[in-house]
């Protein structure tokens, strides 16, 4: 189900943000356009359908029902509730998607490299750019943007516009996902280092070197 919104939210966000009119509010508090509503519509739409494909088959993955269910607050409060700041939540979708891609083929070859030889060659190979891609994305990009956003809020440039409890929220959601990203992608990069010896190896050494002192 993926492969339906990643890419094409991509590109259906960068769209709405080139298009945007320039008003008299800052664009991160400026009214939504039509289209910027289309594509929040676009994303809400996956969101629900995997959000019910979750609960549905997989009740347990607690994580990822938790994690819909907060993207659909930010959505449906941004789009319904208060009309304005889908410029910077679009900004966050490219963002958080951008990696879809190439996760969907690690994914689906991570899946199948027990049954076949090709399935593991392209994981072991596509692993590392994957992981530094995901990492760069999720870990620097993402929360140097969050951090202006909230700078941005703070600051009182929307004072009036979008209510404090609102934006306030829309942070604690970000904060959280990127963290979770973080967090997700950090335990990746411990096994694949484990899986090559890099890691535990200065621990080994320094054990060596005991047992000959």
């Amino acid at each position: 189900m993926s492969l339906s919104h990643g890419t094409p939210a991509v590109l259906l966000a960068v769209r709405a943000l080139l298009t945007a009119a320039a008003g008299g509010a800052p664009p991160l508090a400026a009214p939504n356009s039509e289209f910027q509503n289309s594509v929040l519509d676009f994303s809400t739409a996956y969101f629900v359908a995997d959000l019910l494909h979750y609960l549905a088959f997989s009740p347990s993955d607690v994580l990822f029902i938790l994690h819909h269910l907060a993207t659909l607050y930010v959505f449906l409060t941004c789009r319904f509730l208060v009309g304005r700041g889908a410029y910077g939540l679009l900004e966050l979708l490219i963002l958080a998607e951008a990696t879809s891609a190439c996760q969907n083929v690690w994914s689906i070859a991570r899946f199948r490299k027990g049954e076949s030889a090709a399935a593991a060659r392209l994981y072991e190979f596509l692993s590392p750019f994957f992981y530094v891609f995901y990492s760069v994305v999720r870990g620097v990009l993402a929360p140097i943007f969050m951090i202006q956003m909230v700078a941005f809020f703070a600051g009182g440039e929307a004072r009036g516009l979008i209510p404090a409890w609102v934006w306030v929220s829309w942070m604690v959601v970000i904060v959280a996902a990127i963290a979770v990203s973080v967090m997700w992608v950090s335990t990746h990069w411990v096994g694949w280092c484990k899986e090559r010896g890099f890691w535990g190896r200065s621990s080994d050494l320094q054990r060596s070197n005991n047992k000959v002192k």
